[in-house]
């Protein structure tokens, strides 16, 4: 062990001075199929756009409308049993799109009563209104009443609730009896998502095939999670609550790459040990997993209180271990 100060004699003084050194190269994995897919689902269409479109599906339709009754009524009166069968045809075709429509008609309520429970819990809270927390624990009875996987939750949430005189507990109750098993589905849920993402990114080389697997997973789990809340989101309105949850985190800067997620992800040392690729599939796994906590938030008909926010970390962590092997 030597003592006093240490001479380092360095031949070639320039190369050590720090204006001199080379720049680190700025190519870390950034979730480019993630932020474009980001970008391009919560885009506003201008109304010059909507305009065009608005016209041209009422033109088309018109067009095939007046091009179907010709058809049926020159039909009719050649073969008028020919015709009387295309006319039960299409009769039944417009019996099922009817039936589509007030399917999504009801979807769309159904994701309104969310968004009113919701309201009206975080009222409560805020207020410390029992009166009001109590008509939020009888919307979500009315809401899981005919679920038989909340059977057990509203069992115990109904023998408690009389105990209970406090607005901040009694909402708390309903988050640890009757939301905690549907917490852990919607979590799954959104670990399958992030390692599908992961999966496709790093494994598969086709242009554009990490931006359209990130968009149709993304639809699909927020879908899921709006039907595991009891929001059983149709076709549009399931479109609409992911251009929602997508705006939100374009607007707050959320689809990124944060510290939160560096640690996490990088830690370890695990993206300089594999390839680029590779890395860019951990990173859209991890931001997936981002959009997935959003979602749940949104479609939560309680905001979270006495049970814990699901963490980014520890969903990327569940969702990607074991998924690529350690060279």
């Amino acid at each position: 062990m030597t003592k006093g100060p240490v001479l380092i004699d360095l031949d070639n003084t320039e190369a050590a001075r720090p204006e001199t050194a080379p720049a680190v190269p700025d190519d870390a994995p950034q979730g480019a199929a993630m932020r474009q897919m980001a970008s391009l689902a919560a885009r506003k269409p201008s109304r010059l756009a909507r305009w065009f479109w608005s016209l041209t599906l009422a033109l088309t339709g018109f067009v095939v409308s007046l091009a179907a009754w010709d058809y049926v009524t020159g039909l009719l009166a050649r073969a008028p049993i020919l015709g009387g069968i295309a006319t039960l045809l299409i009769g039944m075709l417009i019996l099922v799109l009817l039936v589509i429509g007030l399917r999504e008609l009801a979807a769309f309520g159904r994701l309104r009563k969310l968004d009113t429970i919701q309201r009206d819990a975080a009222t409560a809270l805020a207020e410390n209104d029992l009166n009001a927390a109590r008509a939020v624990m009888s919307a979500l009875e009315r809401l899981y009443a005919n679920r038989d996987d909340t059977a057990w939750g509203r069992a115990e949430m109904a023998a408690r609730r009389a105990e209970v005189l406090d607005a901040d507990a009694l909402l708390g109750l309903a988050e640890s009896t009757l939301l905690t098993p549907l917490d852990a589905r919607a979590t799954r849920e959104v670990e399958a998502a992030a390692r599908q993402v992961a999966t496709v990114t790093a494994l598969v080389p086709l242009a554009l095939a990490d931006i359209f697997t990130a968009l149709a997973a993304n639809l699909r789990m927020i879908r899921r999670i709006a039907e595991i809340y009891g929001g059983r989101a149709g076709t549009l309105g399931s479109w609409r609550l992911t251009r929602t949850v997508l705006t939100h985190l374009v607007a707050t800067g959320a689809v990124a790459v944060g510290d939160d997620l560096i640690t996490s992800v990088a830690g370890g040392g695990v993206l300089s040990k594999v390839s680029r690729r590779f890395g860019e599939g951990v990173v859209n796994g991890a931001l997936t997993a981002r959009v997935g906590i959003a979602a749940i938030e949104v479609c939560r008909p309680l905001p979270f209180q006495a049970t814990k926010r699901p963490s980014v970390t520890a969903l990327v962590r569940r969702a990607l271990t074991g998924l690529f092997a350690k060279p």
